[in-house]
């Protein structure tokens, strides 16, 4: 096993061939799917020709950046995953911070836990200046999450979605840390 990152209760490496069953499980959650596109699970076979490759493809950057299965240290168990993507991605143009958790992990700190390591290393070892989160404005969880992360909220605005459900109409919203300022923060935090 590859880890990426430690931290005090989540194991995040690298992902695997083995890990589809893990990644349709999540995603068949419509909980899980609600704000990413309206609770639609995501194939078994789309995972496997098409999810799955994606996340691994970013195995063959050399900058750091990329796509981890988030592992419970306690258990063993895969409860989701975590992202840091490169630039180029959001409409700010700064890498990406997301993750996606089992409907079980929900509200256990898990997410937050695993979000700061990975601004953390993003502005101590990937000489990042920016981190941005993007999420609908009505994932009220997953703002949450930013804030307790030392993130602030930059702006509001309205994306293109391709398929309308519940909660996209009141547009998305855009959560920032700066390196200096967040350095400081998580310091004091």
């Amino acid at each position: 096993m590859q880890i990426f990152l430690e931290t005090e209760r989540l194991i995040l490496r690298r992902f695997t061939a083995a890990d589809v069953d893990h990644l349709a499980s999540l995603d068949k959650d419509p909980d899980v799917m609600r704000y990413i596109n309206g609770g639609r699970a995501t194939s078994r076979q789309e995972i496997a020709d098409e999810v799955l490759p994606s996340l691994l493809s970013y195995y063959n950057r050399p900058d750091g950046f990329g796509y981890w299965a988030a592992i419970e240290k306690s258990t063993g168990l895969f409860i989701g995953w975590f992202h840091l993507r490169p630039p180029g991605y959001t409409t700010d143009g700064a890498p990406e911070i997301g993750y996606r958790l089992r409907r079980s992990e929900w509200r256990k700190g898990f997410a937050t836990e695993g979000c700061r390591a990975l601004i953390r290393k993003a502005f101590t070892e990937l000489g990042v200046e920016r981190v941005v989160a993007e999420m609908l404005f009505v994932n009220k969880g997953a703002r949450r999450v930013m804030e307790k992360c030392g993130m602030h909220h930059v702006r509001t605005f309205q994306s293109d979605w391709p398929d309308a459900f519940e909660g996209a109409e009141l547009g998305d919203v855009e959560y920032a840390a700066e390196r200096d300022d967040w350095l400081i923060w998580d310091k004091e935090n």
